[in-house]
């Protein structure tokens, strides 16, 4: 078999590539330029909001670019959880943006939305005939959780992506999609081995973050043959190694050798990264082992409140000194001033400290790794965290909780005038809705392609 290739422009779209890189990788004539647009990892807010975390004008930029080169070269666009989080709110504003440079662009193809919604009604039904099963550290799913879901977005896998280029879309856009599915899918539709596809695709899925130095805002370039494949950076200051390979081959997996996904596992356990060249690595072995059922993963998210927060910092040795005293006290405060509110978050963040890790504090001493207390820091960065079930109330939380640190009375307090600097005026960020993910199950169909129905549009410039 030939060489099928495969150009992954950028880690995220929105993220940006250098141009020389792009140029490169158009000038080996890739197969398919394939994009991942989103990803849990920002949180549940912007699956909730129905919002993007990237800029509107930074994915437009990289579209422009890509969508005119691939028609110019006869090739798909395939791009892969729309808008960040994959909804229908963030399909639309990528459909958009596509049919905004069509128009400006005078460009002609024809568009696959696939949008990867799951009602609740499906969800319920589900749910009672015993096809749905948590994924740790999830607990069960009840249909209290189906009814507080604000969105619920499946993962789709290769198949509906691979139907819509049956279907002669040039550029496809999809809902959520298992990152590495939409790079995996035209090797699977051409007969490549599967599992080699999908080890593929999760190495292209980050662009040259699997490169070293890595870099997400950068090209990666992936070959594939009958029993391999081949990965390159396009940027000449990066090169990929065996070491950079085949550690992003364990990015976010608790299981180095067994990758589940829709269908089936990636199984690793003999699979062998060779350096080709300097800048290339080759891999081999790696295989698919199909599930006894086929499985997609649900995400979804329940809006439980609203949060405020407030930004200072403080120099004062004293205080600082007996900050652990302290905030538990000014909770307390807060409680005895507000005793009809008892349904809140109010949490004191600290960062600086020697001994105690603001970023990995949810985590206990052991995972945390905190420094030796033998030394005070000379300055704390505090966030005061107030959640709420109403905006207002977190307003009210979060500025007497403020107010009474900024001026409570600890033992051996000189400056009576305040005990915080405020970077920010006003100091209180009122930040809106909170959302959790109440959702992240896997749902058993009978059929990979049935919940993600495809909507065949025809642009005409």
């Amino acid at each position: 078999m030939r060489e099928l290739k495969i150009l992954s422009p950028t880690a995220i779209l929105g993220y940006g590539f250098p141009m020389a890189s792009w140029e490169e990788g158009i000038r080996r004539k890739p197969d398919v330029i394939a994009v991942d647009a989103g990803s849990t990892d920002p949180g549940p807010y912007y699956l909730g909001a129905g919002l993007s975390f990237t800029d509107r004008t930074a994915v437009k930029r990289d579209l422009a670019i890509m969508i005119p080169a691939a028609l110019a070269l006869g090739i798909p666009v395939i791009i892969g959880t729309a808008g960040g989080s994959g909804a229908a709110p963030h399909l639309q504003w990528n459909r958009e943006i596509i049919e905004e440079i069509a128009r400006e662009m005078n460009l002609k193809f024809t568009l696959a939305v696939i949008p990867s919604d799951i009602s609740k009604k499906t969800i319920s039904t589900a749910l009672k005939a015993g096809k749905i099963s948590p994924l740790h550290p999830a607990p069960a799913l009840t249909e209290a959780d189906i009814n507080d879901a604000v969105h619920i977005v499946a993962q789709m896998g290769t198949e509906p992506i691979t139907k819509a280029l049956d279907g002669g879309a040039q550029v496809i856009l999809t809902g959520r999609t298992y990152d590495p599915a939409v790079f995996a899918a035209i090797a699977v539709r051409e007969g490549y081995d599967r599992g080699l596809a999908v080890h593929l695709g999760k190495i292209l899925e980050c662009a040259a973050i699997a490169a070293t130095p890595g870099g997400g805002s950068d090209c990666m370039f992936g070959y594939i043959g009958n029993d391999y494949f081949r990965v390159e950076p396009l940027n000449p200051i990066r090169k990929c190694t065996t070491l950079s390979v085949a550690a992003h081959t364990l990015y976010e997996k608790t299981n180095p050798y067994i990758l589940p996904g829709p269908g089936g596992t990636l199984d690793l356990t003999k699979t062998v990264f060779t350096q080709e060249t300097e800048r290339t690595v080759h891999v081999k072995g790696s295989r698919f082992i199909p599930s006894a059922g086929y499985t997609i993963k649900l995400e979804g998210v329940k809006k439980v409140g609203c949060r405020t927060v407030s930004f200072a910092t403080t120099a004062d040795p004293v205080m600082i000194k007996q900050i652990d005293e302290i905030t538990p006290a000014v909770k307390a405060r807060v409680r005895d001033n507000f005793t009809e509110m008892d349904d809140y978050f109010l949490d004191f963040k600290l960062y600086g400290r020697p001994d105690k890790l603001g970023t990995m504090g949810i985590f206990n001493a052991e995972e945390a790794q905190p420094q030796a207390a033998h030394s005070q820091a000379a300055e704390l960065a505090i966030i005061i965290d107030a959640v709420a079930p109403t905006q207002e109330t977190a307003n009210t939380l979060c500025s007497f909780a403020r107010s009474t640190l900024l001026h409570y009375g600890y033992a051996g307090r000189i400056s009576t005038a305040g005990n915080l600097a405020f970077p920010f005026s006003p100091s209180d960020v009122k930040m809106g809705d909170v959302f959790a993910f109440s959702l992240y199950h896997l749902m058993e169909v009978d059929d990979p392609c049935e919940a993600f129905p495809i909507e065949y549009v025809k642009l005409e410039g």
